[in-house]
């Protein structure tokens, strides 16, 4: 997969951008705060429909605009794949995918897949149980569409049930409609969990082979998923009956509370090295390669499930991992098209070769150099 064409209209600071690819790496230099970051999310915002940074629309649009538009072209083992996004303050997005107008965001998902490393993501490994259920999310959703719409299903779900646990404690009557919610958020959080087991352990696996040759065979990383739902065999009728015991079990508490205590909106993954919780015990420079195993296994899951490698995306990473484990990184650049923002230009990207290009971005204005 390769981005060929990126154009923006009024995105960010960009009133206007064009620009045409030809390289497996493209660089994107310039000092802070003068847009590079901008582009990299307009090709995130491409593949998944929103923003890594906001979810607020609005704030993409340039000030003083009422309207922004992304337009991407990719080439794919099947052909070109034209992606246009359009964001307005007064509309909802809408969606182009190949000049036909997409009904649901979700429609968007695979058309253009990516793997985004930014140093937020070096959180990934002590960062909170949220960072992590979105890592699993983001890169399912890419995969299988149809998860992406669960998920949706389930946060309305969700939304509906922790709306009725607060009414209830006005009005009591209302406790015998819980049972409905029950089975929705049991019946559509069992699926989620199942592909977020399948993913665990596919990732899992590659992870730990990828580790391996980071920690030069020293280390041995272990990705587990950790429901919140307990179950002792991971078969779905299980699983149901499970979840749906629980919320039952989990009235009272819940009602007590205003919300849902337990389900898959509470799951986390389990990253340990040699059998060593790493999000507690592990050294900074362990926790970094365990979050550079991951992402790298991202990239060759999409293309274990989907045929093609995904575009990766690299905000301002290299500064923040060492020169080995940039060298890691490197070795991904001639199979994976890379968008790579830095301020300063390191010298182990002269081992590359020509295969290359180089963008200078001052105050909104980018130059090919």
């Amino acid at each position: 997969m390769y981005l060929r064409e990126l154009s923006l209209i009024n995105y960010r600071n960009y009133s206007k951008l064009e620009l045409a690819f030809n390289s497996n790496l493209i660089i994107i230099s310039g000092r802070n705060a003068q847009g590079k970051t901008n582009i990299l999310e307009s090709i995130f915002l491409s593949c998944t429909g929103r923003s890594h940074r906001t979810p607020r629309d609005r704030e993409l649009i340039l000030q003083g605009e009422k309207e922004s538009m992304i337009r991407t072209m990719v080439e794919k083992r099947e052909g070109p794949s034209l992606i246009e996004i359009t964001l307005s303050l007064k509309e909802n997005k809408k969606i182009h995918i190949n000049g036909m107008a997409a009904q649901r965001i979700g429609e968007l998902m695979g058309h253009i897949n990516g793997v985004l490393f930014s140093p937020e993501d070096l959180k990934l490994v002590k960062g909170s149980p949220a960072e992590r259920r979105r890592f699993m999310d983001m890169e399912i959703s890419q995969i299988k569409p149809q998860y992406f719409y669960s998920l949706q299903q389930y946060n309305r779900i969700l939304s509906h049930r922790n709306n009725l646990l607060k009414d209830i404690n006005e009005n009591i009557s209302l406790r015998s409609t819980l049972p409905i919610w029950d089975e929705q958020i049991a019946r559509v959080g069992t699926y989620i969990i199942m592909e977020r087991l399948n993913f665990t352990d596919k990732i899992g696996k590659i992870a730990r082979k990828i580790h391996k040759e980071i920690s030069s065979s020293n280390e041995d990383l272990e990705v587990l998923y950790e429901p919140s739902i307990g179950f002792n065999s991971p078969h779905a009728e299980e699983i149901e009956e499970n979840y749906l015991y629980i919320l039952e079990s989990s009235h009272d508490e819940d009602i007590k509370r205003g919300s849902t205590g337990k389900g898959c909106h509470r799951d986390d993954l389990a990253i340990s090295i040699d059998n060593m919780d790493v999000r507690t015990f592990g050294s900074q420079g362990q926790q970094r390669t365990a979050v550079l195993s991951l992402k790298l296994s991202e990239i060759e899951m999409m293309f274990r499930e989907t045929g093609e490698y995904p575009l990766l995306l690299l905000d301002d990473v290299l500064s923040e991992l060492d020169k080995y484990r940039q060298e890691q990184l490197l070795t991904y650049f001639d199979k994976v098209q890379t968008f790579m923002t830095l301020t300063d230009y390191p010298d182990i990207l002269g081992d590359i070769g020509s295969n290359q290009e180089i963008y200078e971005v001052s105050g909104g204005r980018v130059t090919k150099i």
